[in-house]
């Protein structure tokens, strides 16, 4: 049986249940109209937040002013409340830009989204795009110490849609031989997923004890969650690793034009880090963008996705496939 988590989880996705409309129902680029510099004059920019948030907008309010102030249009902020809404948004032509998790940028594109990279987050100055998945367990759970250990129990997973949150914890269990693939049928008969909502929500299940394991990416569980109080360190131990995933990334639809798609490349990759926004007055404090708190955006390419388009054969997730 696949449930979904309680009350926490379910009053996000309510509250951002319309927005999921509003993206569909809203115009994306207006080309009727056009700033000097060669954008519409309104672009509309989607994502879905990694934790439960309500105000997802917040953490991307640095890169939509300078985008305002170097595109001169009016950006538009659609918070999608799940995976899925931000794929159909910017193939139905609803959506300009988007922040895209590796496996749902993948879906996107085979399932016809004529998109453009315009680059990859990265933590820190100098970084290198990428992260893990992260396979977790309370910390005094003496019966999981690996993710064979997840078969039969109840199993944290963030959104059939995410990267580290699903994707690549199904690669993982088939390789354990917990699962025997990553459809639907096979994973509810190894164990009994839960779907989280979020890569918070699912750590903290996990800690409260609603989830036997679960799954989260590296930095929310080893940064983030610890700084803001919800996770005690040493709280949960990681029993499982994924291998390093390709960088969440901001795309753009093809739509725009290639000027407009190439200036917006520059721009990201030039402007969209914490030292310019700082630097701009457009950013206070530590500086970081998107609620995967990223330094900024590096150049990427979409043969840097290779890797995910991999696993999405090694689970023959039905999402790969168009």
């Amino acid at each position: 049986m696949t449930i979904r988590l309680g009350r926490r989880a379910l009053a996000v996705t309510s509250l951002a249940a319309g927005v999921t409309l509003a993206v569909a129902a809203c115009g994306g680029s207006d080309a009727d109209s056009v700033t000097a510099q060669g954008f519409p004059s309104t672009l509309t920019l989607a994502a879905i937040p990694a934790e439960n948030s309500a105000d997802l907008q917040a953490s991307y309010d640095p890169v939509i002013a300078l985008l305002e102030r170097e595109t001169g249009a009016e950006v538009e902020f659609v918070q999608a409340s799940d995976y899925a809404g931000v794929v159909e948004g910017i193939i139905a032509g609803n959506v300009d830009l988007a922040f895209f998790g590796p496996f749902a940028y993948v879906v996107a594109g085979v399932n016809g989204a004529d998109i453009t990279p315009l680059g990859a987050v990265v933590q820190e100055s100098g970084g290198q795009p990428g992260y893990q998945s992260y396979g977790l367990a309370r910390a005094d759970n003496a019966g999981i110490d690996g993710i064979e250990d997840f078969a039969g129990k109840d199993v944290c997973f963030v959104d059939p849609g995410s990267t580290s949150g699903f994707l690549y914890p199904s690669a993982g269990l088939i390789q354990a031989g917990v699962i025997g693939s990553g459809s639907e049928s096979d994973l509810t008969a190894g164990l009994n997923p839960v779907y989280a909502g979020g890569h918070d929500a699912s750590a903290l299940a996990v800690a409260a004890g609603d989830c036997d394991a679960g799954f989260a990416f590296d930095t929310m569980v080893d940064e983030t969650m610890i700084a803001s109080g919800d996770l005690a360190a040493g709280e949960l131990k990681t029993v499982w690793k994924s291998e390093m995933i390709a960088g969440s990334l901001f795309a753009a639809s093809n739509t725009l034009g290639a000027d407009a798609v190439n200036k917006l490349r520059t721009l990201f990759t030039e402007k969209v880090n914490a030292d310019h926004l700082l630097a701009e007055g457009l950013c206070e404090g530590e500086c970081r963008i998107t609620d995967e708190r990223a330094w900024g955006v590096v150049p990427a390419t979409d043969a840097d996705y290779d890797g995910v388009r991999e696993v999405c054969d090694v689970t023959g997730s039905e999402k790969c496939k168009g």
